[in-house]
């Protein structure tokens, strides 16, 4: 059936549309030609698409990517074409799949290594710059020629609004599993927004107890629910004194900062036990330096490391745990909005509360 909608698409001359930015809150819904798919490549209809914090940058004009752009990192859909190279045995029309979405390159160290996460030609993709064109994902758009190497499949009964978790959460599965978490060991989580709640769900499947650090009550509610051991408001007065109180005066084993505040990062290491691990997970906004006492990550061996992005493998485990229904996701999606409507969804994302910001495409 999809196949047949996309033929007669093109048979009355409808082209795709696209969510262009133009620049800093100049939104366009434009027409484009329909991607013409290689023989290795195959048409995917985007279905759903997540906002997350750097959708937001890109909306405000606090990013460093070039103009105009489609962005959209966090999309789903369902292949509509196939190319004639492509194996029937691997994929068909109908299939529900996801795109694995970083630009690497393959050739470097780190693509050679299992690392495509850090290639080093990914910022210096069109992707990202793109002097003499548009930049961006292009998950914002309704149609997409995807080589089959980039695709992950779903189950036809999985929810195109649950795939679109499937970026966000192997960024979170590649952050614990960098962190080889231990059965029974204390982990804490800052910060109690979609990112900081994977990790509390995640965390829970590694055996973990998991202590989450949160201002909003509604937050630190959810994050119960959502299987954290202990929550607590960190504007109290002395919370690292409260998480060493709950770890025997140890301080947690491992300590992941989901928050973009300079300041929380210097929280985070004094949250952190002697031996333990802090897990840079957000990237600072604004990126001022952030001072530490190197003599006591020296004297208590404390080890600071950063996670960004998904590998290939994380992205694949987000597809196991999410078709086999492994998490709750549904909590955090918060609202949905037709591309059409696109504007109202980066508004709706910008606020301090919201959780997962969607939008879908018919």
């Amino acid at each position: 059936m999809a196949g047949q909608v996309y033929w007669v698409l093109r048979k009355v001359g409808i082209k795709m549309q696209a969510v262009l930015e133009n620049g800093p809150k100049q939104i366009e819904i434009k027409s484009f030609p329909d991607p013409v798919i290689q023989g290795d490549e195959i048409l995917m209809k985007i279905r759903a698409n997540g906002l997350c914090q750097n959708d937001v940058r890109d909306y405000t004009g606090d990013t460093k990517w070039t103009y105009p752009r489609v962005g959209g990192h966090e999309f789903s859909g369902e292949i509509i074409a196939v190319g004639n190279a492509v194996n029937p045995k691997h994929f068909q029309v109908g299939d529900h799949v996801v795109k694995y979405i970083l630009p690497n390159c393959g050739e470097c160290y780190y693509c050679k290594t299992g690392r495509p996460n850090l290639c080093t030609e990914i910022y210096s993709s069109p992707t990202f710059h793109n002097d003499y064109g548009i930049s961006g994902f292009w998950g914002m758009s309704q149609l997409m020629a995807v080589k089959t190497t980039d695709l992950f499949k779903y189950p036809r009964t999985t929810s195109f609004l649950d795939m679109a978790f499937t970026e966000p959460l192997g960024c979170v599965i590649n952050s614990v599993e960098r962190a080889n978490v231990q059965l029974g060991q204390d982990a804490l989580v800052i910060g109690g927004g979609v990112m900081g709640l994977l990790h509390v769900m995640t965390l829970k499947l590694k055996g973990a107890r998991v202590l989450v650090s949160e201002p909003n009550e509604n937050r630190r509610r959810l994050a119960l629910e959502l299987g954290a051991d202990f929550v607590f408001d960190p504007m109290q007065k002395d919370p690292v004194a409260l998480v060493k109180n709950e770890t025997d005066g140890r301080g947690a084993d491992v300590v992941f900062n989901t928050t973009a505040v300079p300041a929380i990062a210097k929280q985070a290491i004094a949250f952190t036990a002697n031996g333990g691990q802090t897990f840079m997970f957000s990237s600072m906004h604004p990126d001022d330096p952030v001072s530490i006492d190197l003599g006591a990550v020296h004297a208590h061996e404390k080890f600071i490391k950063g996670t960004v992005s998904p590998t290939r493998e994380t992205y694949f485990r987000a597809t196991q745990l999410i078709s086999k229904k492994a998490l709750n996701l549904r909590p955090l999606l918060d609202k949905t909005f037709p591309y059409t409507d696109a504007e109202s969804a980066f508004q709706y994302a910008m606020l301090p509360e919201t959780l997962k910001t969607m939008v879908t495409f018919d």
